[in-house]
């Protein structure tokens, strides 16, 4: 096997147990773990953004392409960063004004087209098209998501009073809702369930021989290490004593006459 996959094993192996520590308690090992995980995280992030926004959507333009236009778009960003700078703080207004702007006209249409016009179109058109085709199952979905967005839209439209077949109407939404949000939650559980899984089988993995018994070594290590962590825990904050034991206690007790 090559070093690097077994160099990766063991880190990954290692990893892994640093944050599943955490089910012990709040330990220095699961804090590595975690600042580790956030650094790397940021520092991913940092370099991705500057790579495809300040090389591949700026240099690469500019000064390859020649579309010199591209830097009033760079001016417009290094315009929000005069907020840090209170005297002229006012120029980030325009960038903001930029922004917004732009944004809202290009995001509305779009939002309207796959929000409203779109879901409009895919709820109603299963059931244009059944045509002359015999009720089957197929038909009752569409009918059964036609009924749900209604009655849902019926629940939240709250410019008319809840009674009558109004009220019928959006407690059906009700259940609608119900049931999503059910479904939502149970597929968010099972996904998590999926990722504890992988971990699980990884770690099985990386158990074996040809990895070096990586988790069974590393499991000692960190139980060894947790347990020199909560000797020198006691001994810089002392054993637990009862007050009463030692006449210490001051409470309000006084003895009975």
């Amino acid at each position: 096997m090559a070093p690097s996959v077994l160099i990766g094993a063991w880190v990954a192996a290692g990893l892994t147990l640093f944050m599943f520590s955490f089910l012990y308690k709040d330990n220095p090992f699961f804090r590595f773990g975690e600042h580790l995980y956030v650094g790397v995280s940021m520092g991913y992030t940092i370099v991705r953004i500057y790579y495809d926004v300040m090389v591949k959507s700026l240099y690469v333009p500019v000064a390859q392409e020649g579309k010199w236009w591209f830097l009033i778009a760079a001016l417009l960003g290094l315009l929000i960063l005069t907020r840090f700078i209170p005297k002229i703080s006012w120029l980030s207004r325009i960038s903001f004004a930029v922004i917004v702007g732009f944004g809202s006209g290009v995001a509305i249409p779009r939002i309207i087209s796959s929000n409203i016009l779109q879901q409009v179109q895919g709820t109603l058109k299963p059931i244009l098209n059944s045509g002359q085709s015999p009720f089957g199952m197929a038909q009752f979905n569409a009918l059964l998501i036609l009924v749900g967005v209604i009655t849902v839209l019926i629940y939240f439209f709250f410019s008319i009073e809840h009674k009558g077949p109004i009220k019928v109407a959006a407690r059906i939404g009700i259940y609608f809702l119900m049931i999503n949000f059910g479904a939502g939650f149970g597929y968010t559980v099972m996904a998590r369930m999926s990722l504890l899984i992988g971990r699980f089988d990884d770690l099985i993995l990386f158990a074996s021989r040809d990895y070096g018994y990586a988790s069974l070594v590393l499991l000692g290590l960190i139980a060894f290490g947790l347990f020199l962590w909560e000797r020198r825990s006691i001994a810089i904050s002392g054993p637990y004593q009862d007050p009463r034991a030692t006449g210490n206690d001051t409470g309000d007790e006084r003895p009975l006459r």
